[in-house]
């Protein structure tokens, strides 16, 4: 399969990189270090000169295990220039490290890549991992700044194979499964990015989510450097921090990403006041790509940013998931966002769903009562949705069943696992639960985590959702 095209719009800055843009990387005060993009394109040959001379060959797996920074966009990038395929794994961020340990090993039992890079001070962590695993065979490289710069730099990129990328995710089971994405996938995916955004040369993105994530991987990060827009990037532990930091961030950049329970999270953190002086008028596209999404978050996010200029028209409602690269669906630009009241404790697979109201989301709103779900939008170009029943019949609009996804975005299957249900017939069975109202997706949320009451269903999205509302 010829992937040249594919394979020039992820890495093509590499060799014809903008002089005068690069990424803005959050420091630990309350500045920015950067680096421009011919400086990362040296930082990237520099990487893969080093996996080259660990033995990497073409179509071989590599593990980065690295805090966000430029020596981790370096791995990143440089594993594709050695030709490698990469799989991005994450630091130990919250939790014990036992569990880290075995979350790690799992993957590395699945991937059983070629290589496995890391920082000094994550070495002994990785190592530790590298033993549990079953049938340890992973060579580990500790790279620094320093270790990189003293790297002389590849010549030549070297030409990978189909397999760009192995995207590990949980789900709802707790075990990592890795996603094999094609150069195909990724390039596809992104292109749909660009233009559901509607980016033009000289945008920048905002961005605090993590970089092993396929929304901070794919939605943010990638989405940007394939166009060689400016990008301010902080890690998730600075956001939690300090929230406004990001806010700020959004002065200088059109586009950014986050969950809903984020948006919740900075409204309930800063203060109006805190937003003096602040112009958010500039702000294009918040992609909102939680399901299901909570209503409250939206509009108490609206309530406190509005007033420094973040228009009502930004918000942009998404479905994704990493089996399907990332975007699947949105809602449409310039369109108010949709919302539903609907009686959850009518709800069963394979019947119509009870919608007692209809209201747009738009400025000014203010949604009464419980049960409001937001819709994801509609199918991208590329991909197909339809709603399914127990038994994989179609159902008509209105009706609750599992999401089904086709596309070119759609990844070919997990690695080294075939659960002989998720992946059937080029399509793709995401184990959600939701509904098509007038061509619009609603997602309430995980099969697997619902519970059947005297029929119907209750989805632990939803629970949750009451007892925050609760407390």
């Amino acid at each position: 399969m010829n992937n040249t095209k594919d394979i020039a719009t992820v890495c093509g800055w590499i060799d014809h990189p903008v002089a005068d843009r690069g990424i803005h990387l959050a420091d630990e005060v309350d500045g920015w270090d950067y680096c421009s993009y011919p400086d990362l394109a040296d930082l990237t040959r520099r990487m893969a000169t080093i996996l080259r001379e660990r033995g990497l060959q073409p179509g071989e797996g590599v593990c980065v295990v690295m805090p966000t920074g430029f020596t981790a966009i370096a791995a990143f990038y440089g594993v594709w220039a050695a030709g490698g395929v990469f799989t991005p794994v994450s630091p130990p961020l919250l939790g014990g490290m036992d569990q880290y340990i075995v979350h790690v090993a799992a993957i590395l039992d699945q991937a059983q890549p070629r290589l496995l890079v890391t920082s000094p001070d994550l070495a002994h962590l990785v190592q530790t991992a590298v033993d549990a695993q079953s049938d340890a065979r992973s060579e580990i490289v500790v790279v620094d700044p320093d270790v990189l710069r003293s790297a002389p730099p590849i010549d030549e990129l070297i030409t990978p194979t189909e397999a760009a990328l192995l995207q590990f995710t949980s789900g709802s089971t707790g075990i990592p499964r890795g996603v094999r994405i094609s150069w195909a996938n990724l390039a596809t995916n992104i292109d749909i990015i660009s233009r559901l955004v509607r980016w033009e040369d000289g945008d920048a993105m905002a961005s605090w989510l993590p970089l092993y994530h396929d929304m901070g991987l794919v939605g943010t990060f990638l989405a940007d450097v394939t166009k060689q827009g400016n990008l301010y990037l902080m890690r998730p532990d600075q956001f939690v921090r300090n929230p406004l930091r990001w806010l700020r961030a959004m002065q200088h950049a059109q586009h950014t990403a986050s969950p809903s329970f984020a948006l919740g999270y900075a409204a309930h953190r800063v203060r109006p006041e805190d937003l003096e002086g602040v112009d958010l008028s500039g702000w294009r596209t918040l992609a909102v790509g939680s399901e299901p999404i909570d209503v409250s978050d939206l509009q108490q996010f609206y309530d406190l940013t509005a007033p420094a200029g973040f228009p009502m028209e930004a918000f942009t409602l998404a479905y994704g998931l990493a089996e399907a690269t990332l975007l699947v669906t949105s809602s449409h630009r310039g369109e108010p966002i949709t919302a539903l009241q609907i009686d959850s404790t009518t709800l069963r697979v394979g019947e119509r769903v009870d919608i007692l109201d209809e209201s747009p989301i738009d400025p000014g709103f203010a949604l009464d009562g419980g049960g409001w779900v937001t819709g994801l939008g509609y199918s991208t170009p590329e991909a197909r949705v339809r709603i399914v029943d127990e038994d994989g019949a179609p159902l008509p609009d209105g009706t609750l069943g599992e999401v089904v996804v086709a596309g070119d975005s759609v990844s070919a299957g997990y690695h080294a696992v075939d659960d002989g249900h998720t992946f059937v017939g080029g399509e793709l069975y995401t184990a959600d639960s939701g509904f098509l109202w007038k061509g619009q997706l609603f997602v309430l949320g995980r099969l697997g985590t619902s519970l059947k009451v005297r029929g119907r269903s209750v989805f632990m999205e939803d629970v949750e959702s009451r007892l925050l509302s609760e407390v």
